[in-house]
Order: structure tokens, then C-alpha cells, then sequence
């Protein structure tokens, strides 16, 4: 099961830090990931993360501004989010898959959380 949270209203240039508990599951062979929604648009990668090697990618889109890390002994992954602009608003979602590397594609992670809502205003 996958929890996520940390989501808010935030102002342009703010900061926010979500993060997603993992229960249920060890993480060393899993990939974890971050996408997020914005009304009327289709689910888009944001960030990935690999548990066992720490490898990451991101999407241009937020690559310099978020960051992805993990706390082991709470199996926990966040996203950290500076510099937030108003095209940040959307649900994001964690996800998870046994990959040996992250992968930007929607459909190659096989759990997800529910989603937290992340609003920066103008």
C-alpha cells in the first residue's frame, strides 16, 4: 500500500515536500516514481527513483527545481519541490514497480497511491 502526502496551497517560488509511505512491501528491488494530473490533462512523469542503487531521473519540467529521495528505515520516498510555478498545480501520485531502473513511462509502474493535491497560486 502506498500513502501518500504533504500536499497544499502554496504561493509561486514556494516550497512543498510530499511524501509517500510505503507499507506492506520491501523496497529494495522496487523503483519508486512520482507523476502527477492537472485538471483536463493526462497523467504526466515527474520523478523516479530506484531504492536499491539511489539512481534518479527526472522530467525536464521539474529537473534543478524537485528532488526525489528516500528514508530506508521509514519506507519512505518524497519529492522535494522548490521553486514551485502556477503549471506545477496537479494531483501527484507514487507508484511503485520492481524495475531495475526508473522509468518515465505511466504504464510500467504496477502500484500507486492515492493522490495528493499540490495548488500554487500566482
Amino acid at each position: 500500500q502506498l500513502q501518500a502526502s504533504g500536499g497544499g496551497l502554496v504561493q509561486a517560488g514556494g516550497s512543498l515536500r510530499l511524501s509517500c509511505v510505503v507499507s506492506g512491501r520491501t523496497l529494495s528491488s522496487y523503483c519508486m516514481a512520482w507523476f502527477r494530473q492537472a485538471p483536463g490533462k493526462e497523467r504526466e512523469f515527474v520523478a523516479s527513483m530506484c531504492w536499491s542503487t539511489g539512481s534518479t531521473y527526472y522530467a525536464d519540467s521539474v529537473k534543478g527545481r524537485f528532488t526525489v529521495s528516500r528514508d530506508n528505515a521509514k519506507n519512505t520516498v518524497y519529492l522535494q519541490m522548490s521553486s514551485l510555478k502556477p503549471e506545477d498545480t496537479a494531483v501527484y501520485y507514487c507508484a511503485a514497480a520492481t524495475l531495475t531502473m526508473p522509468n518515465p513511462r505511466r504504464h510500467a509502474y504496477d502500484y500507486w497511491g492515492q493522490g495528493t493535491l499540490v495548488t500554487v497560486s500566482s
